[in-house]
């Protein structure tokens, strides 16, 4: 299953490039998100740079989730395509 990364979590004066909201295609409820927490994310951007991460929490209603990486993700990895495992 494929994601999408639509932006950094963010605040009022800062960005935290360690969580990022994802987009799954089809899913657009709360409910249907919540049954993807605690699933594994891989992001690969090349051959030898892959970031492993994994889905925290929902973010709003209308089925985002929040995903926390071990590192944090290059602005490069915006609008890109992550797998769930």
């Amino acid at each position: 299953m494929e994601a999408y990364i639509l932006s950094f979590e963010r605040g009022g004066r800062s960005q935290r490039e360690w969580y990022t909201i994802l987009e799954i295609p089809n899913v657009d409820t709360a409910s249907k998100a919540a049954s993807f927490i605690g699933r594994k994310v891989v992001l690969s951007l090349s051959e030898r740079k892959s970031f492993r991460g994994k889905i925290v929490r929902i973010h709003g209603r209308r089925g985002r989730l929040l995903a926390r990486f071990r590192k944090p993700l290059p602005g490069q990895a915006l609008g890109t395509k992550v797998k769930i495992l």
